[in-house]
């Protein structure tokens, strides 16, 4: 028997879900606009999806209309964001679905842009347009709260990374492979839903990392590098260094000679002169708020044990994942080791063992 709270039906949430699929395949791609997935249902069959393009334009509801092949008048539209009803670069959504004669639209949760929020429901009901919301909130919810976060706060989100070994050390010269090659497929994909990649100069140096994307077919969506060094030490024939430009390095600094910085900017290296406090380290918020005007909006950290705890202390990470090996690794030679454990235990106050087919190793997830 229904009632009231059976707003929607099981076929509404099955579109709607394919709706959030669809988004969640362009997670981290779709530079200033949040992820949008759409999906046009006729006579109870999907005639068009449509997903926000690489880089955010154009939007999924405009993709969705322009790549069907069917006359969409009587369709209902399913979005997981509340459609745009603002001229800016292309131009409103909501104008499009009321050109196609669209009769329905069902979008998930509001529009946190105060440009947008609930304006698209009031302007489409104006048009004689049946609108709902509210399918699948919570779950969708969750999905935005990276673009929720960058909207509020307008900060980069900021997931930390570091793997660990049984007997807690997180380097050593002699076996410097902690991970196995699922662990390491695991951190490929982070740097696939990132845009933005930290780390310091002494893990650069340390490691000469390449800090790319490997998954085969997803080699282009490697994210920006970015590197904390205070006095420019970075290794000038390092990998990162001899792959640079300007719009897919920056390196803060704090002081250097002008022989230094001419060697980085004939590198093509974006420099960043930036404060730092009496014990070298720079302002991190500072950092990012300038990342944010950078049009940073998911930053990973992959730091060491130094650049952990103080990031930690500050309470700059937004999720972290903490990779376990039951491998213990040689403290006969130079190492290190992990010291902000249990600092990061602390500090948070959801943990998740992420279920996840890594043979002898394993992650957890924590979050506020």
């Amino acid at each position: 028997m229904s009632t009231k709270k059976d707003k929607f039906s099981f076929k509404d949430k099955l579109y709607m879900e394919i709706a959030l699929k669809l988004a969640k395949s362009r997670y981290g791609h779709t530079g200033l606009n949040p992820s949008v997935g759409c999906v046009i249902v006729k006579n109870d069959k999907i005639i068009s999806i449509g997903q926000t393009s690489i880089n955010g334009r154009p939007h999924a509801e405009f993709n969705a209309i322009k790549k069907s092949i069917y006359n969409l008048e009587g369709s209902k539209m399913y979005v997981t964001l509340e459609p745009c009803c603002h001229h800016g670069v292309t131009p409103p959504c909501t104008n499009l679905i009321v050109k196609s004669k669209i009769s329905e639209v069902i979008y998930s949760v509001p529009d946190i842009d105060v440009r947008v929020k609930n304006k698209s429901f009031r302007l489409l009901k104006s048009k004689k347009i049946k609108v709902k919301k509210g399918l699948l909130k919570e779950k969708v919810k969750n999905f935005y709260s990276t673009y929720f976060f960058n909207r509020k706060k307008k900060l980069p989100y900021v997931t930390g990374k570091i793997a660990v070994s049984k007997n807690n050390l997180i380097y050593s010269e002699i076996d410097k492979k902690i991970t196995n090659s699922r662990a390491d497929k695991f951190t490929h994909l982070l740097r696939y839903k990132n845009d933005s990649l930290m780390i310091s100069y002494k893990t650069l140096n340390k490691d000469d990392p390449k800090l790319n994307c490997r998954l085969k077919g997803l080699e282009k969506y490697t994210p920006k590098r970015i590197i904390l060094d205070n006095k420019l030490n970075t290794n000038i024939n390092s990998f990162i260094v001899n792959t640079a430009n300007k719009s897919n390095t920056t390196i803060f600094y704090n002081k250097a000679n002008k022989s230094q910085i001419l060697k980085f900017k004939k590198k093509g290296i974006n420099l960043i002169s930036s404060k730092i406090d009496n014990k070298g380290r720079f302002d991190i918020k500072f950092l990012l708020k300038k990342l944010y005007k950078l049009n940073c909006r998911n930053l990973l950290i992959e730091g060491g044990d130094e650049l952990t705890n103080y990031l930690l202390k500050n309470k700059i990470f937004n999720r972290f994942y903490l990779y376990e090996s039951t491998k213990k690794l040689s403290k006969k030679s130079n190492h290190l080791n992990f010291n902000s454990l249990n600092l990061l235990r602390q500090k948070y106050k959801k943990k998740i063992r992420l279920k996840l087919n890594l043979g002898k190793n394993k992650i957890t997830l924590y979050k506020n």
